[in-house]
């Protein structure tokens, strides 16, 4: 049985394991753990494992999801706002009211592009401020 529940956290990791950050592996190894305590009978120290690993990996966003996106880099900050790499913080700013008032969920766009949008903006001001 032992055998078996690695195998399958062997494929399970090949399969989908290597884009997991810590916090998805440590609920993932929470619910395998569960699982072979579950099928050894121990299932007072099992459900408090495993249960709580399965909803973190299943919810949406996964257990990470304040990770769910790497960061964006300042090429592709620029490249999202559509301004060149000497653009001042006006210039930004008006890209970014630009962008929003189309992707923005009330217009008909989706949280996600906002929020990209909104991190290049951040990402671009950010690196104006260091200057």
């Amino acid at each position: 049985m032992i055998l078996l529940l690695l195998a399958a956290a062997a494929v399970a990791w090949w399969q989908w394991g290597r884009g997991l950050d810590r916090q998805q592996l440590v609920a993932a190894a929470s619910a395998l753990g569960g699982l072979l305590l579950l099928t050894r009978g121990a299932w007072m120290i099992a459900l408090p494992m495993f249960l709580p690993g399965i909803w973190l990996l299943m919810r949406p966003g996964g257990a990470g999801t304040h990770a769910a996106h790497p960061p964006m880099a300042r090429d592709e900050a620029r490249r999202v706002l559509g301004v060149a790499p000497g653009a001042d913080a006006d210039t930004i700013r008006a890209a970014h009211r630009r962008l929003v008032a189309r992707v923005h969920p009330d217009q008909g766009g989706s949280a996600e592009l906002a929020g990209r949008v909104n991190a290049a903006r951040d990402i671009l001001l950010a690196e104006l401020g260091k200057r």
